[in-house]
């Protein structure tokens, strides 16, 4: 299950706190690069640009094998559900990555008969 969380607009970047820039691709059926690291406290603007056709991506907030009511271990700057990535247009996403853990995210817009298996995740250290 995936949970939203709010955080008011500009609050998450607009502290001195640099932030860290993740050029993302998507293309059948596979991110690049994978797995992603990240250290814990760490800032992130994801950049993720799909290549060859519209893809998904969706993620959850807690670490693989939380409670999905438990803390939120990446605190998103705007509501995650599925986010669509148009083919050829940059989609950025920016969260803090609070608790280290394993995140699995997925391609949740259906994309050919690979699409089940396109997968990644980010790795908070």
């Amino acid at each position: 299950m995936l949970g939203l969380f709010l955080v008011p607009a500009g609050s998450l970047l607009a502290q001195d706190q640099s932030v860290q820039v993740i050029e993302l691709i998507a293309k059948k059926y596979e991110y690049s690069p994978s797995p992603v690291h990240i250290k814990a406290g760490t800032k992130v603007q994801l950049k993720i640009n799909a290549v060859d056709h519209d893809h998904g991506f969706k993620i959850a907030a807690v670490p693989d094998g939380a409670h999905a009511s438990s803390k939120p271990g990446l605190v998103f700057a705007a509501p995650q559900d599925c986010r669509l990535l148009k083919k050829g247009e940059t989609t950025t996403i920016e969260f803090l990555a609070q608790t280290p853990g394993t995140y699995s995210f997925k391609c949740c817009h259906s994309c050919g008969l690979g699409h089940r298996g396109m997968k990644s995740q980010i790795i908070v250290d």
